[in-house]
């Protein structure tokens, strides 16, 4: 890299999925805040698949938008790509740093290589893990930790757990948090509402939110067990909504056959994105007992929207929420007494959805980008001969 000039970075934003799920939204999320920073902070190229490319390039017309082979939209081809054709790539684009957003990196790039590792829950939490996930993704994340010039986290708690359980080097971590759209996530209209529910059939019932993907680790099963027991005896008891992907958890379906049949469980799966503030906004509850996240976006995108949140105390939950949030424990009975005691609270619901709002301006897209572009500067300033 020449004295002077900003760091040319090519980021591999091809394993973003279609549903534009949490590594969408951070991918998302930061290539609009780094377009304020292109020609001052770094020079940017993005290799992205085909059907991403216009998105990016009316996001950032200062940058170089690449499209991927389109045989990378299938994850084997994508994985043997990474490590034969985006070497390549980088160094046909001059960059001086690649930098991979979801876990795994080339094994030889020819130019340093930063890695996002969003948390360490393969390791922590494994049994919520099936065996073949649970192994590649351990695999990649030592690789990563091995082979990156710098790992990227989006808490410290994810930080610390690297550190405790795989030695990672403290010096080579950037904590760099989410942030969240307060444009796309907002306080909703009553008509934003309205139309949510009249599209869910929910038109004068309430309700209570959760959002994210149906895995083990998000602990649902639980959270319709414990809602069950909170609210069957209510008068006007409010419905449960699952929505988001449909993920792998099994245990889901035996949680759902046991409701019973005078209470209303919606699993609309994916919701439009431009309907996601009308929906958690105009939920009583946000619930997110989750066994531990790396960062927790669907909460911090619950708060943006003035909704109450009760969630888990587990890894990186606390810094997101600290005491904008309410929290419960994974036990269903727990989470049916904290459930209760919120359902019960109006004005408890009042004071955190209003401090949830406050809290959420604090996370903003234009930090984490800057934390990236300074450890993208740091990898940088490395010996290519080294790499």
């Amino acid at each position: 890299m020449t004295a002077g000039r900003p760091p040319r970075v090519l980021i591999d934003a091809t394993s973003v999925p279609t549903d534009r799920g949490g590594v969408g939204r951070y991918v998302d999320g930061l290539l609009g805040a780094l377009g304020a920073l292109i020609g001052s902070g770094v020079e940017l190229s993005v290799v992205a698949l085909r059907t991403d490319v216009e998105r990016y390039t009316r996001m950032l017309p200062a940058a170089e938008v690449i499209a991927a082979p389109a045989a990378v939209a299938h994850r084997p081809a994508r994985l043997a790509w990474e490590q034969t054709g985006l070497p390549l790539l980088a160094q046909q684009a001059g960059a001086d740093v690649l930098h991979s957003p979801y876990y795994t990196c080339p094994m030889r790039a020819g130019c340093p290589v930063t890695v996002t590792v969003h948390d360490a829950t393969f390791f922590t939490e494994p049994e919520h893990y099936d065996k073949s996930r649970r192994t590649f993704f351990r695999s990649a994340i030592k690789t990563s930790l091995r082979r990156a010039s710098r790992v990227i986290v989006p808490s410290k708690a994810s930080r610390d757990e690297l550190i405790r359980l795989l030695n990672a080097d403290q010096a080579r971590i950037d904590v760099a948090y989410h942030g969240v759209d307060c444009g796309a996530f907002h306080v909703p209209s009553d008509e934003e509402k309205a139309r949510v529910r009249a599209r869910l059939g929910l038109t004068g019932t309430d309700y209570i939110a959760f959002l994210g993907a149906k895995e083990p680790r998000k602990n649902v099963p639980n959270l319709i067990r414990g809602w069950v027991r909170a609210v069957q005896d209510r008068p006007e008891p409010p419905a449960l909504v699952i929505a988001g992907g449909q993920g792998h958890d099994d245990d889901i379906d035996r949680a759902v056959s046991d409701v019973p049949a005078h209470l209303r469980l919606l699993r609309p799966g994916y919701l439009r994105y431009a309907d996601l503030p009308g929906f958690l906004g105009g939920a009583l509850v946000a619930a997110y007992p989750s066994y531990g996240e790396g960062f927790g976006l669907p909460i911090l995108e619950a708060m943006a929207c003035g909704t109450p949140v009760l969630t888990t105390p587990r890894l990186s939950l606390p810094e997101v929420g600290g005491d904008a949030v309410a929290y419960t424990s994974e036990d269903p009975d727990r989470i049916a007494t904290d459930l209760v005691a919120l359902l019960d609270d109006e004005s408890r619901r009042h004071a955190l959805a209003k401090a949830g709002v406050d809290r959420a301006k604090e996370f903003t897209w234009a930090s984490s980008a800057e934390v990236h572009v300074a450890s993208w500067t740091r990898a940088a300033s490395m010996n290519r001969v080294a790499w």
